[in-house]
């Protein structure tokens, strides 16, 4: 029986990457993980709530010991207005001081709320501290911000993108693919 995404797929203007590209490029990159950290046990800190499908595929393609946690932290409200305020609604339960720890977020853009995330998580004395990501829209990066994740599968232009967990206003992130979200669904809000 097939899932009915026609109201979601109207919306999409063109699709990115597909569900097999996305599935090839996350499991390149578990094995790149599962590399360079051998040995290491390292932790991985899914930030929620984009990042879960992701995250989910990202830990079955690491090959040794790993173990995972979560966070939750965002600086945008229900649209796609960035507020500038972080607020972390879910911190971690895992003490990292000494341990190799990789955060795995669905995009990185302009860099803020992950260049605040690392200099708090890095006050806590972790071993190594890592940046993993679906998405890398390194052209919104902010001007301050030198922010460069070590791992992401795909770069992307600076395009409104959903879909694999990235959503608009809650919705999309149930798509199996990334596209880029049509102009007038959100263009009242720029």
């Amino acid at each position: 029986m097939a899932f009915n995404r026609t109201g979601l797929t109207n919306d999409i203007d063109r699709v990115l990457f597909t569900e097999e590209q996305i599935a090839e490029k996350v499991r390149e990159l578990g094995e790149r993980i599962t590399r360079d950290y051998a040995g290491k046990n390292p932790l991985l800190i899914c930030i929620l709530r984009g990042a879960v499908p992701f995250f989910a595929d990202l830990c079955k393609c690491i090959g040794d010991y790993m173990e995972m946690d979560f966070m939750a932290i965002s600086n945008y409200g229900d649209g796609m207005v960035n507020t500038g305020r972080n607020h972390i609604s879910k911190d971690v339960s895992t003490d990292i001081e000494g341990r190799h720890v990789i955060i795995v977020e669905d995009i990185v853009d302009s860099g803020r709320t992950l260049d605040h995330l690392t200099r708090l998580l890095n006050t806590r004395n972790p071993a190594s501290l890592k940046i993993a990501c679906l998405l890398d829209k390194y052209k919104a990066r902010a001007e301050n911000i030198s922010l460069t994740p070590e791992y992401y599968c795909f770069p992307v232009d600076n395009e409104f993108v959903v879909g694999y967990g990235l959503d608009y206003a809650g919705a999309y992130r149930n798509l199996p693919f990334i596209g880029v979200l049509k102009e007038e669904v959100y263009k009242d809000e720029q």
